[in-house]
């Protein structure tokens, strides 16, 4: 019964394979609607915030010409956006719209005495136009919030008396300036408002300020704050849903700011509740508009092309510069980093974009899909139970059998936290299985040749090298067609577990190498418990660990990343206008090759090919960065596998070369 069972286990490998065969296959049109989706947004906005612009213009001799004669140059130079706030009466004041006073102001103005009991906002128009407009949206919006507002003149000029402190009624936010609106309008700008939520939700009140957006042709909007609109009124008012509403029938998106520390409350509801009408936005920092113009191009080259960015937004600041002793602004540094020759827009233009107003992805869906993925999904299963029949082949049967039914449970639970997990386990598996069959084949060959001369050592190492890449790859399908959802790739969603897929496919593999090639596992763990151990021994596991915890401070979307890589990084990107990733060209690749040709000679090198399963595990971690289109993950991965390639083959002549060295030199050195 026991050979029967073994016999079953040992067959089932075969139709595991067959299984895994048909999941790739399986995969394969889910993978072209993806690449559909990623090929339906090909618009890049560029956005300048306009209030950035009014506090520069604050330092000016002439704010009014200064204005109007940068919005020029940044419309010449590419920028078809202006970002625009909630307006504040502080912003109001900079604009020369209106003039503020407080009570103690306003008894000097008038030579009386201040009053004890009163510390109130005082506001002049600067002239009938402002007041015309301007008077009825304040005194609407500090009505709204209870605070008292009345007429006041002062030498003929109307203004009005809010019934609160400066300090508080600067605070308050309303709609933005309709003038500056309707100016930036008049000039060709596309407008992107930018809403805060920091007062009541009024469901009327953006009902008329939404019709107005329309009329202005706004398409988009950008929240301002840790929150969208409507998310802090929305447990007692469903505001979110009735805000979704308002953005709905008057079609306008809303944008996804990258890398804020955290998610703004709310935005994943949001953005399902408003059918994903969302675009990616990159914000070039105050501090970051300073760079040269290259740097600044290589990221919004990259953040377009590599990560689904169809908005890049532009921040500016004044800064007192003591060395020439006067304000300063990078306006001029701005604009030459997007119109130059060979500077972002034309980057941008080269790798297939054109400029224009951002449209969110068109999300290919076909109805065949839902099927293909439970086949992905049962194939997957196929995949893990494949990887555990190499640890433990007696299980290999029962592992299928009990993945197949915790997957099932586990999907009828929560099918996202299923795929997500499938896909994880899909991910180890895939480079697992490959670096265990490549150290099978290195035994094997080593025990059959012993001898083998360097050039078929060397012939080996390459063969072995690609097979191993591409059964190392079989596992990317399943992750693309497990987790294809527009929300990964807009990265409302991440895939989970990044940091395990970088360590475990290196365990498992250290683990079959000191263990699964004696005569058994048992004998093998009683010589690992008989060693003693030495304080060499405690050194480098020490050296080991400090090692293994950089390595996964690397891993994932916030590894750091030190100034000298990040201009290695901008030349390989330059170069081959896909970068490769390193760990893979540099390290895993060639160390895998040449571990490889001496292991065939000296059996003890196989334990290079634990640190060589880096690049393998890269290779499929390359596309869990769901939001860098598959394509180009695919061009990463083949380019990192031919320049691993040819690096590694001058490893083995290194090698080589000194192997001679050593046989010529060493008895000379050695004689007494």
């Amino acid at each position: 019964m026991i050979q029967k069972w073994q016999h079953w286990n040992k067959a089932s490998r075969k139709w595991l394979w067959v299984i895994v065969v048909i999941g790739i296959i399986a995969a394969l049109p889910v993978i072209y609607d993806r690449m559909k989706t990623e090929s339906s947004s090909k618009k890049v906005e560029i956005v300048f915030d306009y209030r950035d612009l009014v506090d520069i213009a604050d330092f000016q001799p002439k704010p009014a010409d200064f204005i109007n004669e940068q919005l020029d140059k940044l419309k010449q130079a590419g920028v078809s956006t202006m970002a625009l706030y909630d307006s504040t009466l502080d912003e109001l004041q900079k604009s020369r719209r209106i003039m503020i006073y407080s009570s103690k102001d306003v008894a000097n103005l008038t030579q009386s005495v201040l009053p004890v009991n009163e510390n109130f906002t005082y506001i002049l128009f600067t002239n009938k136009e402002y007041e015309r407009t301007l008077s009825p949206i304040i005194t609407e919006t500090f009505t709204s919030l209870g605070i008292e507002v009345s007429p006041w003149t002062f030498h003929g000029q109307a203004g009005l008396l809010l019934k609160t402190s400066p300090e508080d009624a600067m605070l308050k936010p309303m709609q933005p300036d309709p003038i500056t609106m309707q100016m930036l309008h008049d000039k060709g700008f596309i407008i992107l408002p930018r809403l805060a939520d920091t007062i009541p939700y009024n469901q009327a009140a953006m009902e008329k300020l939404f019709d107005k957006y329309e009329a202005m042709g706004v398409k988009r909007i950008l929240f301002d704050g840790d929150s969208v609109k409507g998310y802090n009124d929305n447990a007692k008012m469903n505001s979110l849903a009735a805000f979704a509403e308002v953005l709905n029938k008057h079609g306008i998106g809303i944008a996804a700011i990258e890398n804020l520390k955290k998610p703004q409350l709310g935005f994943n509801k949001l953005a399902y509740l408003t059918h994903y009408n969302v675009v990616r936005l990159y914000s070039l920092s105050d501090a970051d508009a300073s760079l040269d113009v290259d740097t600044i191009a290589d990221r919004f080259a990259l953040a377009t092309k590599d990560r689904n960015i169809r908005m890049l937004y532009l921040n500016a600041g004044p800064t007192r510069d003591l060395t020439k002793a006067e304000i300063s602004n990078p306006l001029d540094n701005l604009i030459k980093s997007l119109d130059e020759p060979g500077a972002s827009i034309d980057r941008i233009k080269q790798n297939g974009f054109e400029l224009g107003q951002a449209e969110p992805f068109k999300v290919v869906d076909s109805s065949w899909q839902r099927y293909l993925k439970l086949i992905v999904a049962g194939a997957g299963v196929a995949f893990v139970a494949l990887c555990i029949s190499y640890f433990i082949p007696g299980i290999t049967l029962i592992a299928f059998v009990l993945g197949l039914v915790g997957s099932s449970g586990l999907f009828l639970l929560s099918s996202h936290v299923f795929e997500q997990a499938l896909a994880l386990f899909v991910a180890i598996s895939g480079p697992t299985i490959a670096m265990v069959l490549a150290v099978r084949k290195v035994r094997k060959v080593s025990e059959r040749s012993p001898n083998l001369p360097a050039g078929k050592r060397l012939a080996h190492a390459v063969v072995l090298f690609i097979t191993t890449s591409l059964t190392s790859l079989m596992a990317v399908p399943y992750v693309i067609a497990l987790l294809n959802n527009v929300t990964y790739q807009l990265r409302l969603d991440q895939f989970r577990g990044v940091s395990l897929l970088h360590a475990a496919p290196i365990g498992l593999v250290a683990l079959y190498i000191f263990l699964y090639r004696g005569k058994s596992v048992t004998s093998e763990i009683r010589k690992v418990l008989r060693m003693p151990i030495t304080v060499l021994w405690v050194i480098a596991v020490a050296v080991i660990g400090v090692i293994g915890l950089y390595y996964l401070s690397r891993t994932g979307n916030n590894g750091t990343v030190s100034p000298l890589e990040m201009s290695f990084r901008s030349f390989l990107e330059n170069t081959f206008h896909v970068r490769p990733r390193t760990k893979e060209f540099l390290m895993g690749h060639p160390l895998f090759v040449a571990g490889v040709f001496v292991a065939l000679k000296y059996r003890r090198a196989i334990i290079v090919l634990i640190i060589g399963a880096i690049g393998q595990l890269s290779m499929v971690d390359t596309f869990a960065h769901i939001h860098t289109p598959v394509i180009l993950s695919i061009i990463r991965d083949f380019l990192g596998m031919g320049l691993g390639l040819i690096i590694g083959l001058i490893f083995v002549g290194v090698l080589q070369i000194a192997e001679r060295c050593w046989h010529r030199w060493s008895p000379r050195l050695l004689k007494p």
